[in-house]
């Protein structure tokens, strides 16, 4: 379980220079977040894991 909730502010390990996004939705393993500079981003959770950033 990956404990990813819509509203969490998260950040992408492999991808610093995208800054903190924010989780929009979360679909299975598929979870949709608004980064800074990248903008929306689909992601799936069984590939990458997102580092939570405290509010």
């Amino acid at each position: 379980m990956h404990g990813m909730e819509p509203g969490m502010r998260v950040r992408h390990p492999g991808c610093p220079d995208w800054g903190v996004g924010r989780v929009q939705s979360v679909v299975g393993d598929r979870v949709t977040v608004n980064f800074e500079h990248a903008g929306k981003v689909l992601l799936n959770l069984a590939v990458v894991t997102l580092e939570q950033v405290e509010e």
